[in-house]
């Protein structure tokens, strides 16, 4: 198995809700490193850069307006096989499919305000982390 790196949002509903250690347990106890965190509050016009791949779907706009509502933790994981095994800790993005246990089934609100985002590919992690995170910032 590879050593990997992928991106992990905690979304507005998870901070607000405090859930940030919680949801933090989870992936450390799935063999997930935490390499790199910040608390940021993205501007509408970051949203907007980093969901741009979405900007044609109709929830591209409700997206951005709340990923920019409150602050988000934004962090890199690092492990063995790493995309794969965070999107098997977070669960299906709509948190009525997801399997019990996961972090979507158990905190999220909605399939809008579903607590986490992670990165779906080798190439959409690099893009994404490279979006939030300098490699002096990235330490394991």
């Amino acid at each position: 198995m590879a050593i990997e790196q992928t991106l992990s949002i905690l979304k507005p509903d998870a901070t607000r809700r405090n859930l940030t250690g919680e949801i933090n347990a989870r992936f450390e106890k799935s063999g997930l490193r935490i390499v790199a965190q910040k608390r940021i509050r993205l501007t509408m016009q970051d949203a907007m850069n980093f969901y741009k791949e979405h900007e044609a779907r109709p929830f591209y706009k409700s997206l951005c307006e709340f990923m920019s509502s409150a602050p988000v933790v934004v962090q890199v994981l690092q492990g063995e096989d790493a995309i794969a095994a965070h999107r098997k800790v977070l669960g299906a993005t709509n948190p009525a499919n997801a399997d019990a246990g996961t972090v979507r089934k158990d905190f999220a609100l909605s399939i809008d305000e579903n607590s986490a985002h992670g990165s779906d590919s080798a190439a959409s992690a690099a893009r994404e982390i490279s979006f939030f995170f300098s490699s002096l910032e990235i330490v394991g």
